[in-house]
């Protein structure tokens, strides 16, 4: 298969990201829906998170089951240092970019505010949050991209496409999940943020698939996944402070199963083809 080819099946999975970001203009005034929009991408995230470290474990246990003590060490401190970074890099930009608002009498405005009138969030405003999900889902948006590159490279074109269909099927429900925050807190993005919003998050697709042609390094991989669960599971910890705050328990346990099982039923079309 050309490089032309195996790049455009990178932008094919890639693209669908914008299925679910329009999503975000709709206008909704209802507390409850929003409260459920947010629960719903906690479950999507929670799902993605999962899926991750999964990709990221598959080199750690498979040398621990061949006693390569080595490799599994060093793949092990890779994905460790990734999550770390991700996690606690955020949480480090999130107390810089508070104390900026602060200094420049901003105010902070968190997902949150918008819902219930009086509470004023203290974490990141939604479109940090929205930026956050992007930029997290576009790590893992670039590992899923050397798959697909490096299977149409070596010939695979069969297990290349259900890779981009299985990928493209995650990614319109992962636009969904970028954009939640801001339809929680009432705010509508313009046409060109969406965009934005999509390039972060389903552009690394494309990137991936490009470079998977001619490079695949097994630590690399790791580490984005490493930084992308970091990163996701950071978010997930600020979505949830606000469910806590705008939602009563029993709406938000439906609604975060409703976002896991959305995640689960896309990533079958990948399980039952047996990639």
């Amino acid at each position: 298969m050309s490089g032309a080819a195996i790049a455009l099946l990178g932008a094919i999975a890639g693209c669908t990201i914008y299925l679910g970001l329009p999503i975000g203009r709709i206008r909704a005034d209802l507390p409850r829906l929003k409260s459920g929009l947010n629960a719903v991408a906690i479950g999507i995230l929670l799902f993605l998170v999962w899926d991750v470290l999964t990709q990221a474990w598959e080199p750690v246990d498979r040398a621990l089951g061949h006693h390569q003590w080595g490799p599994a060490l060093r793949d092990g401190l890779v994905l460790a240092a990734g999550l770390c970074a991700g996690l606690a890099g955020l949480a480090h930009y999130d107390r810089w970019a508070a104390a900026r608002r602060a200094r420049t009498g901003a105010r902070s405005t968190g997902p949150g505010a918008a819902i219930v009138t009086g509470l004023s969030g203290r974490g990141p405003a939604a479109g940090e949050i929205a930026l956050m999900i992007a930029v997290g889902i576009g790590l893992h948006n670039f590992a899923e991209g050397l798959a697909i590159g490096n299977s149409a490279a070596t010939g695979k074109i069969q297990l290349a496409t259900l890779l981009v269909i299985g990928f493209g099927l995650h990614n319109a429900t992962e636009g969904f999940g970028i954009v939640a925050p801001l339809a929680a807190a009432g705010e509508r993005p313009s046409w060109a943020r969406l965009l934005l919003l999509g390039l972060i998050g389903g552009g690394p697709t494309f990137i991936g698939a490009v470079a998977g042609q001619n490079f695949v390094n097994e630590i690399v991989s790791v580490a984005v996944l490493g930084l992308a669960a970091g990163s996701i599971l950071f978010v997930v910890i600020e979505l949830l402070s606000v469910a806590r705050r705008t939602a009563s328990k029993q709406q938000t346990a439906w609604c975060v199963a409703l976002g896991m099982l959305l995640g689960f039923a896309t990533d079958a079309v990948v399980t039952a083809a047996g990639v």
